[in-house]
């Protein structure tokens, strides 16, 4: 068979898909929904994931895109320019309806996968409703559907989660970056995976229920994938990877397992619901700085490097409670602080070979690189889609789920609750989220779960009620100072393979994946092999190596998580069952079951709440959570076990929680006075000021609708932090003086126009792909670094100032990560969300203290100029004319996606491909990637 032949066999073996795929019609009656049409949501790009393979040759060739797999990405891009014109009226010019069920013109098939459940797909957006006769039938149909929409997706991140996603798809880079993060955070084992699932189902009735409804859900699943296979409408890229041969069938997609779900929540509690972690690096930037200053002065600015309990972050919860957790006590003990210069990380990749090195730390192609050359063949031609991986940039990367804004109805026009809501999840393609309605015995609800997950809602809403997270990060991560040992009694080094444990040496527990990547298209060459090995101790995975006092040890991370990766499976059955959540502290008591890090919030036609969940972990009084800590039972957990990995957790009365406050902000920003963040950018200026500001004045005027709430979200998702916070300070210190040389005349007016005009990053007009005052942007842009870099270095010296950068980046704008040097970027942005991590809080301190002003929680001595007002206004001139000077293909470098010195393209948001279907570019904005607007008129 010639190549031509061979695919235009393909395509007529693909062309039969769309007679198998309908069923008799068929409409269920919607169920009881009392927000009357005023709930709506989107979630770009769209609802449909799956791409046979003759859609993947059709949109190689022609462009084309499978239905439903874009139909949601204009709608979300249009806010950023447009929003200034949003109503109540034309909200779903920018939204979807929301509501329960389909309308009967709405529908666009129905069908019954098994006898007791029907799936309705509607037109607008292809999204399923799913109504069993059963509650197995529910679940069941939930399977079907996801997978209908997401299969490949969720087999990636299946194979990801157990570090294996190189010998499901190849081992490029980007692929092995990803499993390398996975494991090194969750090396479990399949009996390990096993003991988790039997945990839930001793866990009371709702435990046997979720262990059932999940079994429904995965045979939902597996039939799906039977049937796609047998029918030949399987995704395209199981072919793409070898899997699959397109015109004998012949080749396997695996059936899903119980355990798969646990990979999955793993992955995802990694990704969003953590907090905690760094240590280490926390203490190398410590120690630094006591070496430079000495003890008493050298703590002083750690402290307000660290923000712990800073006095001017904006908090969620402001109604005068206070709910201490993760602060660091006056004296602490136990502290284990690494020699200088002797903390290496620990080997987790073994025996590689050829292409198997250690991959960078961007996943990006160079400029330079060639795409895959087009082949008369189309199974050749499509191989090279993942040429770079399966895996899309920024996958893996720690991620803030944001945004939340809540009015209580006391502050509405309509006096009912007023929230806007979502997850920024990234922006791919397919999406991680998956929406769906689900209605059957016990459940009621609609919105989005992530891929695989999708057995209950995770974020929407219920028949009166709506709800939604963004991550907390409170810490409940620690790091252990684990010695290391000799069996025979010799003295240990930092090589050796045991370490003491409660007077016993052990040996290390040893996870691995011997076979991370075995070519599958046919290649017998093992180059690119490699071997991923986990050491763990009783304490959790060792992630690096030091001497403490001269004697070796092996840093370890104890996650309070760990081994528990399921346990939230209860809280999330009640969000989705109306019989559990009657008012909003059924919410809450719900949300306690969570033990991942997230703040949820709540609104129905009466109340608002907001409850932080996690299993926020007892310690010890003097523990330091925020430094590296001894490993004896004086600085354990309270209560903590280590044979299933249990503690003495914070009762619900000590977890930050509100009802019917006047409003509520969240933007991964501090939750209440008294909780300590785990990282250190949660400090006087964070990006949920930007949220606090706007609806604080809102609020104060008493008429708080969906759209001016949706809005105020959107001002602020266009909004630079820097410019709105930052830069009014900096021209004063400019100020201070006259400005004589018209070059920084020119300059500084540039950025002053620019912050008159509202410091926004928003285009000339939508489409243009041109900022207004774009010269002020590329100014910022390009100045920051220089700006930190030339304010604290001095001061602080190189090695401090070096360690205080790994300990957080210094800046996190849209286009990227600059790190200190004129387009120094860690990785390319495209991921809108934007502002989050940087040392945004701490210039701002201390440029006030240059001015003289009382900066609570501030440095006393400012660092900037040595102190000196003058040479610290020099310094900001100085920097600035660097600015100007640096070319714009250095401040915004180009990648795969963008050619160099492409502003807004640098800026924009690019749907990464976890697949072969690729989407358009988009406007930044910073804003969740699944967003709900509601507000309930009525109630049960």
């Amino acid at each position: 068979m010639s190549r031509r032949q061979r695919a235009a066999a393909v395509l007529s073996a693909a062309a039969v898909v769309g007679s198998l795929l309908i069923a008799p019609a068929a409409t269920a009656e919607p169920d009881p929904d009392y927000c009357r049409g005023q709930c709506d949501e989107i979630l770009p790009p769209g609802q449909n994931g799956n791409a046979t393979f003759a859609d993947l040759v059709s949109h190689m060739l022609l462009g084309t895109r499978p239905k439903h797999s874009d139909d949601q990405i204009d709608k979300y891009d249009r806010l950023a320019g447009g929003y200034k014109r949003l109503t109540t009226d034309n909200i779903r010019d920018f939204f979807n309806d929301n509501s329960f069920g389909v309308r009967p013109d709405d529908v666009e098939r129905s069908y019954q996968p098994r006898r007791d459940v029907t799936i309705v797909r509607d037109k607008t957006a292809g999204i399923p409703h799913i109504h069993g006769s059963t509650r197995s039938g529910t679940e069941f149909g939930a399977g079907y559907a996801t997978a209908e929409d997401k299969l490949f997706l969720m087999d990636v991140l299946r194979h990801a989660g157990r570090g294996e996603v190189s010998s499901f798809a190849g081992g490029a880079p980007a692929n092995r970056e990803l499993e390398q993060r996975f494991f090194a955070t969750s090396p479990y084992t399949e009996q390990e995976l096993q003991q988790q699932i039997d945990s839930v189902a001793k866990q009371g009735p709702r435990g046997r229920q979720a262990l059932a409804d999940a079994q429904s859900y995965v045979d939902g699943i597996n039939t799906y994938i039977d049937k796609s296979h047998q029918g030949r409408y399987f995704p395209g890229e199981y072919v793409a990877t070898g899997r699959v041969d397109p015109i004998t069938n012949e080749g396997r997609i695996e059936h899903f397992k119980l355990t798969d779900l646990v990979v999955l929540a793993s992955l995802v509690g990694a990704q969003f619901g953590g907090g905690g972690g760094g240590e280490v690096q926390n203490a190398i930037a410590r120690m630094a700085l006591d070496e430079r200053f000495g003890p008493e002065r050298g703590e002083q600015i750690w402290r307000t490097f660290r923000a712990e309990n800073d006095p001017e972050a904006v908090s969620t919860v402001h109604d005068g409670q206070s709910f201490p957790y993760g602060g660091t006590p006056a004296h602490p003990t136990g502290v284990a602080m690494p020699d200088p210069g002797s903390v290496t990380e620990q080997q987790l990749v073994f025996d590689p070979t050829g292409s198997a090195a250690k991959p960078d730390s961007t996943t990006s192609r160079p400029e330079s690189a060639t795409p895959h050359p087009r082949s008369d063949d189309p199974v050749e031609s499509l191989r090279g889609i993942f040429d770079d991986g399966v895996v899309p940039r920024g996958m893996g990367q720690p991620r803030g789920m944001s945004n939340a804004l809540v009015v209580s109805g006391s502050h509405t026009a309509s006096g009912h609750p007023v929230a806007v809501f979502g997850p920024q999840t990234g922006y791919f393609a397919p999406q991680l989220l998956t929406l769906q309605e689900l209605q059957g015995p016990g459940i009621s609800s609609k919105g989005a779960s992530f891929a695989g997950l999708s057995f209950y809602t995770l974020l929407g809403r219920g028949q009166d009620y709506a709800w939604s997270a963004t991550t907390a990060a409170q810490d409940i991560i620690d790091t252990y100072a684990v010695p290391l040992c000799e069996p025979d009694g010799r003295p240990a080094t930092k090589d050796s393979d045991h370490y003491l444990f409660h007077g016993q040496c052990l040996p290390f527990k040893v996870v691995e994946r011997d076979d991370a990547w075995k070519p599958n298209l046919g290649d017998s060459t093992p180059a690119g092999s490699y071997r991923l090995v986990s050491l763990r101790t009783e304490y959790g995975p060792v992630t690096h190596r030091a001497t403490v006092g001269g004697k070796p040890v092996a840093y370890t991370t104890a996650r309070s998580t760990f081994l528990h990766e399921v346990d939230s499976i209860i809280g999330f059955q009640k969000f989705n069952d109306p019989g559990a959540i009657t008012s909003a502290q059924a919410f809450q008591r719900a949300a306690h079951d969570i033990n991942y890090t997230f703040n949820w919030f709540y609104a129905d036609s009466r109340d608002t709440a907001y409850f932080n969940s996690g299993a926020n972990v007892v310690r010890k009084p003097d523990v330091d959570p925020s430094m590296p800590i001894v490993s004896d039972p004086a600085h354990e957990w309270q209560g903590w076990n280590p044979a299933d990995n249990t503690a003495a957790y914070a009762p619900f009365q000590q977890h930050p929680h509100s009802i019917n406050q006047d409003y509520y902000i969240s933007w991964n920003n501090k939750q209440a006075p008294g909780t300590s963040g785990a990282g250190l950018e949660k400090s006087a200026v964070q990006r949920g000021d930007l949220l606090d500001r706007r609806v604080s004045a809102l609020a104060a005027g008493g008429e708080v609708d969906r759209a001016n709430l949706t809005r105020a979200m959107a001002d602020a998702g266009v909004a630079d932090l820097r410019a709105e916070r930052i830069l009014p300070d900096l021209l004063r210190v400019i100020d201070s003086a006259p400005v004589s040389d018209p070059a920084d005349a020119a300059r500084v007016k540039e950025l002053r126009d620019w912050l008159a005009d509202g410091g926004k990053r928003v285009e000339t007009s939508p489409g243009s792909h041109h900022y207004a005052h774009e010269s002020a942007i590329r100014l910022m842009d390009a100045w920051w670094p220089l700006l930190v870099r030339g304010e604290f270095e001095p001061a602080l010296g190189s090695d401090a100032y070096q360690a205080l950068t790994h300990a957080m980046q210094i800046n996190e704008s849209p286009s990227g990560w600059q790190n200190g040097e004129p387009g120094l970027h860690v990785g390319q942005g495209h991921q809108g969300s934007a502002f989050q991590y940087g040392w945004f809080g701490q210039v701002s301190k201390d440029i006030r203290g240059v001015l003289g002003e009382p900066v609570p929680g501030g440095f006393g001595a400012p660092l900037c100029g040595g102190g000196d007002p003058s040479a610290c206004r020099q310094v900001l001139l100085d920097t600035l004319e660097q600015a100007e000077r640096t070319p714009a293909d250095q401040t915004y470098p180009g990648d795969a996606d963008c050619q160099a010195g492409d502003q807004w393209c640098a800026d924009s948001i690019v749907h990464s491909k976890l697949g072969g279907i690729s989407q358009r570019k988009i406007s930044w904005q910073n804003r969740p990637t699944y967003q709900q607007v509601v507000e309930f008129p009525a109630h049960r």
